[in-house]
């Protein structure tokens, strides 16, 4: 447990002491609130379906958890082409135990983006139905960043450098959000993207969070707490396992 502990302090510090890091990721989200917030919000309104500031921003929320999680797969690339990695695994320390501490600290630090970009959309004028649901919100986005941390992390394991993983994050991060229904309500898609946005995890964490903050639902909250802790629990099994292969 004391390494598991230490490898998470160590990825809540590399955090801290990345101001670059923390302003820089959050240019996306903010950028996304405001021209599509404000920008698509008098069309959204005049559709019938109101306030579209209140629809995206569990969605941008989302955005963001996803994007830092995923992306702190990267550190395993990195770790590994300058030397840290090898000197992280022949330490007395299982290599679950390194994976657990990575991927907690990984999502502990995902979760403290999305709380920075749900701050700032108060802001930008969002306002959730009720302070009750932020504690259900906060563990959703906690759940989402265990799971693309996990899958981030098993992604690295299995890349040498890091174009290769750059590459796979455009074909994958993208899609995943953009067919969530993130930027669109899913009610009355067709029934390809349906089913597409059915098959997308991502879509879960979004509908849990929009079911917390604003009342609204696609899925339900007990489907979206259901596929996301099955996802993760088979993505973090996956990722300890290539984590565990790793040559040095």
């Amino acid at each position: 447990m004391r390494a598991i502990y230490i490898l998470w302090l160590r990825q809540l510090k590399r955090y801290v002491r990345s101001r670059s890091r923390i302003v820089g990721s959050l240019g996306q989200p903010l950028l996304f609130m405001v021209a599509l917030g404000f920008g698509f919000g008098p069309v959204f309104a005049k559709a019938g379906n109101g306030n579209y500031i209140e629809f995206l921003i569990p969605g941008i929320i989302s955005m963001s958890v996803l994007f830092t999680a995923l992306f702190s797969g990267v550190e395993v690339i990195w770790d590994k082409q300058f030397g840290f990695l090898k000197e992280t695994l022949v330490a007395p320390i299982s290599r679950l135990q390194i994976m657990i501490g990575r991927t907690l600290g990984g999502a502990t630090v995902a979760t403290l983006q999305g709380t920075i970009v749900f701050l700032i959309s108060l802001l930008v004028g969002f306002r959730p139905i009720g302070w009750w649901g932020l504690p259900g919100a906060w563990g959703i986005m906690f759940l989402m960043a265990l799971l693309f941390t996990a899958l981030g992390t098993a992604i690295a394991s299995v890349l040498e450098d890091m174009q290769g993983f750059q590459l796979i994050m455009n074909f994958l991060v993208m899609p995943l959000f953009f067919l969530s229904g993130a930027l669109f309500p899913l009610n009355g898609v067709p029934p390809a993207l349906a089913a597409v946005a059915a098959a997308d995890p991502v879509s879960y964490g979004i509908d849990g969070m929009r079911v917390l903050l604003t009342g609204s639902a696609h899925f339900g909250i007990v489907t979206d707490l259901l596929i996301l802790v099955t996802i993760t629990a088979i993505l973090t099994t996956i990722g300890s396992y290539l984590f565990s292969r790793i040559q040095i």
